[in-house]
């Protein structure tokens, strides 16, 4: 395969990845909830059928519901799957959340992922990542390609648009779905994680979901808790009848204050206060 990071003048078109993934031989793709690693599943079946077998690492940091999500879209696919567990946690490092916390998060999935792939003599270990994910700081990045993963949708030249088109054509139950991030992601820098504050933050995402709101974020810093919804949403959020309820449940959980972002997602800058998409 191309260079980690090699991307092609003109994106290729499905086939043609497909046809390159053709000669990796026994493949893992590592598959999350997302939209990303979940096209390259569908490329790598419909390249390599039953020599590609996907997994999801679950633990403290993965939200129940996106490792729900990728068991749907596995199906859907019709590729092996796997559960590989991870607990980043167990990295002094990874708790107490520096700016370059993903590389631990990372270098603790990978390693289990690795263990498990080398097994079933894999040879060729994929991601989901694509070109619009190359322009942020994203030390996690660096971690997977220590770990021999590549990334066929940036060698294809493919940018998030090009994979929702693609996720669309193979019928993908998460072609529309937002990204996502690992809860570790709404912990400002610095603050101290633990298994327990991101079971907290994992429950009042819940909320805020089951209230029927789509993207949503709690970040959290210093025992307090600002909500994020999308741009669209916010007025809603902070319509009484609809947002009071949810303020309140999320303080029941141990956050205080609790507050809404009145911006909404994405509307201002991560660096350093609970930094994840």
């Amino acid at each position: 395969m191309a260079g980690p990071r090699a991307a092609p003048d003109r994106p290729w078109g499905a086939e043609a990845l497909i046809d390159h993934l053709r000669g990796g031989g026994p493949t893992l793709v590592a598959l999350s909830g997302g939209v990303d690693s979940a096209v390259v599943a569908a490329l790598a079946r419909a390249a390599l059928g039953s020599a590609a077998v996907a997994a999801t690492v679950t633990g403290p940091a993965v939200a129940a519901a996106e490792v729900e999500r990728a068991v749907r879209v596995a199906a859907a696919i019709g590729i092996e799957h796997h559960l590989i567990p991870a607990n980043p946690l167990e990295r002094a490092e990874y708790r107490s959340n520096p700016s370059n916390r993903c590389y631990f998060c990372r270098a603790v999935e990978t390693e289990r992922l690795r263990a498990f792939g080398d097994g079933r003599r894999i040879r060729s270990y994929l991601d989901g990542v694509q070109l619009d994910d190359l322009g942020d700081d994203r030390p996690g990045l660096r971690a997977m390609e220590e770990a021999g993963f590549a990334h066929p949708l940036v060698v294809a030249g493919w940018t998030k648009a090009d994979v929702r088109r693609a996720a669309r054509s193979f019928g993908l139950p998460n072609a529309e779905t937002p990204s996502d991030a690992c809860l570790a992601s709404r912990v400002a820098h610095g603050d101290p994680i633990d298994a327990p504050l991101l079971r907290r933050i994992e429950a009042a995402e819940s909320l805020l979901l089951a209230g029927g709101f789509r993207r949503v974020r709690v970040r959290v810093h210093g025992g307090g808790a600002r909500l994020e919804v999308g741009p669209d949403e916010v007025a809603r959020l902070l319509d009484p009848r609809v947002g009071e309820p949810i303020r309140r449940g999320v303080g029941a959980l141990g956050f205080d204050p609790v507050t809404v972002d009145p911006l909404g997602y994405g509307a201002r800058p991560r660096a350093g206060s609970g930094t994840g998409p």
